[in-house]
């Protein structure tokens, strides 16, 4: 894994940690690693980050570098990926497995998986989930490979770069069929894990549209496509409970577990830069079977 970059005539009389820091974007913390790893190359020969460069010069940073991951257990398991590259990996993560290990999964959680599949191939990377969702929400989840593309994500999540959509499945009808609900979330009183509209919470938003209306066992039901413009823990299920449309089989928010046993949540689409080549990328992930039942016809989601 290579980053490289050729200087300009702006370049000109500039340090290799000017250009590091300015065009790479490279963050101090990653700055130290990469000199203490010696992975900063001018014209293919190993340098010193005070070098001065000229127009035309060739820097290069290699990520090829190993990294101690035994935090993290190897656990082999079956795991969707939707796609790969040097760089990151998107997975299509199933319903009732955590992203991060915990106490209570310490050793069946996605990121233990990924630590498996790393091992298989030979990567000897960190863990770094860049995207979080619920333990029983289903769908896509990135990884990054490195602590470059992982910072870049950061920042892309902070710009609105990095985009995400979800299928929600919610009980009863909305009046307005295109909207944006604006609540600010906080976690709720007397609770470690329920979250709650409050308004000294932090600023949530997103922007949901109703896909299809119909009815189940006399309980009506709306497909909705919600777009996070905001990431706050449990924010939908949160948004939709405060409307009175709580997501199908979510008791924590008091949903119908009468259909399906976990929220009928899944996150369908992700888009964003690519790190290194700035196009933009697109990436859906099917839905599981138990949100299959529940969707009599296709569901177009971007």
């Amino acid at each position: 894994m290579k980053l490289e970059y050729i200087a300009t005539i702006d370049d000109a009389n500039k340090t290799v940690k000017d250009i590091l820091l300015s065009r790479l974007h490279i963050s101090h913390r990653l700055l130290i690693t990469l000199k203490k790893e010696n992975a900063i190359f001018l014209n293919g020969i190993s340098t010193v980050v005070y070098h001065t460069v000229c127009p035309q010069d060739k820097i290069a940073i290699s990520f090829d570098y190993e990294e101690d991951n035994r935090n993290i257990v190897s656990k082999k398991m079956p795991l969707d990926i939707i796609y790969e590259d040097d760089w990151f990996l998107v997975v299509n993560k199933p319903p009732h497995i955590p992203v991060h290990p915990s106490m209570l999964h310490y050793e069946d959680s996605l990121s233990n998986g990924i630590k498996f599949y790393f091992d298989s191939i030979g990567l000897k990377k960190k863990i770094r989930p860049v995207n979080r969702i619920d333990k029983d929400t289903s769908g896509l989840v990135v990884f990054a490979k490195n602590e470059y593309v992982q910072e870049d994500f950061i920042r892309q999540m902070k710009t609105g770069d990095f985009k995400k959509e979800y299928i929600a499945i919610i009980e009863g009808y909305f009046k307005e069929k295109i909207g944006t609900i604006n609540a600010p979330i906080a976690r709720k009183e007397n609770s470690i894990i329920e979250r709650c509209v409050h308004p000294d919470g932090a600023p949530s938003i997103t922007h949901y549209e109703v896909l299809r209306e119909f009815s189940m066992q006399d309980i009506p039901i709306s497909i909705l496509k919600c777009r996070l413009e905001t990431g706050r823990t449990h924010q939908i299920r949160v948004h939709m409970a405060h409307l009175g449309h709580s997501l199908l089989g979510d008791d924590l928010y008091r949903g119908d577990t009468s259909l399906i046993s976990r929220q009928a949540l899944h996150s369908s689409n992700i888009s964003f830069l690519h790190p290194i080549s700035k196009r933009v990328v697109c990436y859906q992930a099917p839905f599981p079977s138990d949100l299959s039942f529940l969707l009599e016809t296709n569901i177009k989601t971007s």
